[in-house]
């Protein structure tokens, strides 16, 4: 079913739309939510919690895209269900993930690095524009979808060392990249 369909079955508070929300991204939605908490059973509930807010926040937003607006939601949930689970271990995915983009990612309060941090996600959005397919797809799959390297090797076919070192250059080219466009990291 298409996503402005599900929306309008959100707004008219069907049932249908939960159904069909987690038969289209059901299986993303759990991908997600396992890469980061590392534990099925709390992803699981997690995406339970995910559709439940879903629900509830539409109506009134209408979301520009119903994927990104809910895995937006499934990546709070399960952030929050990993900081109660972890408090001070350090050893999943999500937490290396994190660790790998440290450089990139700070925690903004004010307005003005509300605007910065927006304006450093459209400059991120052009640096993808700038990589090639396969690199693209790695550096999104690894900082987006939090897939491990053994996962990324599975799906690429390439050895887990070889996308360790392309996506420190990435990091490395997209530091450079950001730095030509004024923001300081």
């Amino acid at each position: 079913m298409d996503d402005n369909k599900i929306i309008e079955l959100l707004f008219a508070r069907s049932e249908k739309a939960l159904t069909e929300v987690s038969r289209k991204y059901g299986k993303l939605c759990l991908h997600v939510a396992t890469n980061i908490l590392g534990n099925h059973a709390d992803a699981e509930e997690c995406v339970n919690d995910a559709y439940l807010a879903l629900w509830q926040a539409i109506p009134p937003q209408r979301p520009r895209s119903l994927l990104a607006f809910l895995l937006r939601i499934v990546k709070n949930i399960c952030i929050n269900r990993y900081e109660y689970n972890t408090a001070s271990k350090r050893n999943s995915n999500y937490t290396m993930c994190l660790d790998e983009m440290a450089y990139f990612l700070q925690a903004d309060t004010s307005v003005e690095q509300e605007v910065e941090a927006r304006l450093i996600t459209t400059y991120i959005e052009q640096f993808l524009d700038t990589l090639s397919s396969r690199d693209r797809i790695l550096f999104v799959r690894r900082y987006w979808y939090f897939d491990a390297f053994d996962q990324l090797a599975a799906r690429t076919g390439m050895r887990e060392g070889t996308i360790r070192v392309r996506l420190s250059r990435m990091r490395e080219k997209l530091r450079k990249y950001l730095e030509e466009r004024g923001v300081k990291l």
